[in-house]
């Protein structure tokens, strides 16, 4: 299946060349880069978190393959709903699906299953690959839409079944984390409770991530593909969790009454990695 853009010309510039013109405006060229095992990016308008995302993904290398998680905002049929063949297209091109890491994702996940259509119009996934092909042209991906049904066990099911697919892969891969933050609250409730979220990614601690956004009531609602991509970092060796930057719609709205919180954080390797 080609998937078609659902949301270019909304959450992002429709045409190429606008498109290139604001990733460029939201991205460094001289940052340096580092080796990473996954990102944590926002997924909302590129007008609000955009900046925040540009800022991530200009500062780690983008490999040819990254598997994309995104909660699902809208009730989808599988835990883990893997697009295993096929391409997503973008006003940037057309993007390969790595059918091949697909597959290792689907064996050694039990609860994951081939559901194309729960990505047909989500859109936590759809815009972080603008980005990633802005940096990688011949970038592949694999796009898991996660359930807002999934409890704990099977994040981390699921995440150990993910760092033992890119192992058995044997080449680079980048996990790229799809967030919001706390939604629609003051600025000040925003910082605090986002605060409390992203100590936990800082931990490595993806079970204290989990409970806490339950426990605090914080409505990041990417916490579970988040937990997930923890634990798979965890298995594969990761060595630190940094921030890269963070915002709210305020900071370009000029509304802080109710804002949208954005996190981007970089999750690094050892250095033997």
């Amino acid at each position: 299946m080609r998937r078609k853009a659902q949301v270019s010309g909304t959450f992002y510039p429709g045409q190429r060349e606008q498109l290139l013109k604001t990733i460029r405006g939201m991205t460094d060229a001289k940052t340096e880069r580092k080796k990473a095992l996954a990102v944590i990016v926002p997924h909302a308008g590129y007008m609000y978190s955009g900046p925040v995302a540009g800022a991530v993904f200009s500062s780690v290398e983008i490999p040819a393959a990254a598997v994309v998680l995104g909660p699902g905002h809208r009730d989808i049929r599988s835990l883990f709903a893997v697009q295993n063949a096929g391409s997503w297209l973008t006003p940037l091109g057309e993007v390969p699906i790595r059918e091949d890491l697909a597959a290792m994702i689907l064996d050694r996940c039990p609860s994951a299953r081939q559901d194309e259509e729960a990505h047909l119009l989500e859109h936590s996934l759809e815009v972080e690959v603008p980005f990633l092909q802005y940096f990688r042209e011949d970038v592949g991906i694999v796009p898991v839409c996660v359930s807002h049904e999934t409890d704990y066990g099977d994040l981390e099911s699921f995440g150990q079944g993910l760092a033992a697919a890119i192992r058995a892969y044997g080449r680079p891969v980048l996990m790229v984390a799809s967030t919001d933050m706390s939604h629609y609250v003051s600025q000040s409730t925003a910082e605090k409770k986002d605060a409390l979220a992203i100590r936990k990614i800082q931990d490595l601690d993806p079970r204290g991530l989990f409970e806490t956004v339950l426990a605090e009531g914080i409505s990041m609602c990417g916490f579970q593909p988040t937990t997930a991509a923890l634990v798979a970092a965890r298995e594969l060796g990761a060595a630190e969790a940094e921030l890269v930057l963070y915002r709210t719609s305020g900071d370009s709205s000029g509304d802080f009454s109710q804002v949208v919180g954005y996190a981007g954080l970089r999750i690094l390797p050892g250095p033997s990695r």
